[in-house]
């Protein structure tokens, strides 16, 4: 590498910016994270290394200060409706834990057939069976969880999994049938809620299961990556067990996860994140008001209906015949939706997109769907 073209990758470095600041943001990754402010002042004063480790005695989570011991056994659990909770890298190290400590190669697991595409790497890395419970296909995608019974009984499986709801429709199957299937065959129970914890109320011991996972830097408000795991206390000495050569330190976690940002940033917007849940049914209309604004203009949504998470997914044939004829193809979207301060689909993407009504305004959403109307009319 000559020096000229260092110097320069290294003021790139030095100058590193987000182009969609202030933007409506629409991006299903990004709504349930936005940092409140209270995270915003957490990151700067936690921003050095393993700042919150100044006080520590070995443990992770019995920090007394920034007070991690209290939110982790005091706070998160009710709040998960665990006996016991922890907190990960993320969602997807929080399944591969359990997996890890609850199974052996040659296992089967079942899962729903919309899993996020890291719960099939974490079974492929522990040599586990991973068998697929339908769906209904298209348009809605649906899971059904009485198909779980005879796989149940084929497979003997050492697992159950569902995702609730999945990142790529926003189904919500009936999570609370399944949780009597899995007592009925007393098999151990995972929920992921990487979409559900933090947006929405959800509660493990209501569900019936005997985790739940959630996704603090897609749903809890704070910076990632971030993850959260409540369990039954049956399950701690299993998953949570401590090292026999470092006694304080747990195993399945390398002695401890996270150390700095993502954390405090978690923390700090707890308070706010408590209060949010309590307002979903309001997300809800929002979110089937948005869906039926965009239908009357040539979207059509895929997943349940009435839809019942903020998470849409739709087809978009209206601006892919518009991309086959113009110079930016699939790009004029994205640019079209800059210009106009907007925040979410993906760059080349017109055949499908999707989009979440979380962080926006019921009048910025209006002008989502006036935008996307004006952008139709100027093409047509």
């Amino acid at each position: 590498m000559g020096q000229l073209n260092k110097n320069k990758l290294l003021k790139n470095l030095l100058h590193m910016s987000r182009q969609h600041r202030d933007m409506i943001n629409i991006m299903p990754l990004q709504t349930g994270s936005l940092l409140t402010s209270a995270a915003k002042e957490a990151l700067i004063e936690f921003g050095d290394g393993y700042s919150v480790c100044d006080f520590c005695l070995g443990s992770l989570v019995n920090i007394p200060s920034p007070p991690i011991k209290d939110f982790v056994h005091e706070l998160l659990p009710p709040f998960l409706g665990a006996d016991i909770a922890t907190i990960t890298h993320g969602a997807r190290e929080g399944i591969f834990i359990i997996m890890h400590s609850l199974t052996h190669p040659g296992d089967s697991i079942i899962v729903d057939r919309n899993r996020h595409y890291t719960t099939t790497v974490a079974a492929e890395s522990l040599g586990l069976n991973l068998i697929k419970v339908p769906n209904s296909g298209y348009p809605e995608f649906k899971i059904d969880v009485n198909d779980y019974i005879p796989l149940i009984e084929e497979h003997k499986p050492s697992m159950l999994l569902l995702t609730y709801p999945d990142g790529s429709y926003g189904n919500l199957p009936d999570a609370v049938k399944l949780g009597e299937i899995a007592s009925k065959y007393n098999i151990p129970y995972i929920v992921n809620g990487a979409y559900s914890v933090g947006r929405m109320p959800v509660n493990m011991t209501e569900i019936g299961a005997d985790f739940i996972i959630g996704s603090a830097h897609k749903s809890m408000a704070s910076a990632g990556p971030c993850g959260v795991l409540g369990m039954k206390e049956k399950w701690q000495e299993i998953v949570l067990r401590k090292s026999k050569s470092h006694k304080n330190k747990e195993i399945e976690l390398l002695g401890c996860t996270l150390r700095g940002v993502p954390l405090v940033t978690l923390m700090a917007s707890f308070p706010h994140v408590m209060e949010r849940v309590n307002l979903w049914n309001e997300q809800v209309d929002k979110a089937q008001w948005f869906s039926s604004e965009l239908g009357k203009i040539g979207f059509i949504q895929l997943g349940e209906k009435p839809h019942k998470h903020d998470l849409l997914a739709f087809e978009t044939p209206i601006f892919y015949e518009i991309s086959q004829h113009i110079r930016e193809r699939g790009y004029f979207l994205y640019k079209e939706l800059e210009e106009r301060g907007i925040w979410g689909p993906q760059p080349g993407m017109t055949k499908t997109t999707k989009v979440s009504s979380f962080a926006a305004s019921r009048e910025q959403l209006e002008y989502v769907v006036d935008s996307f109307r004006t952008i139709i009319n100027k093409y047509s």
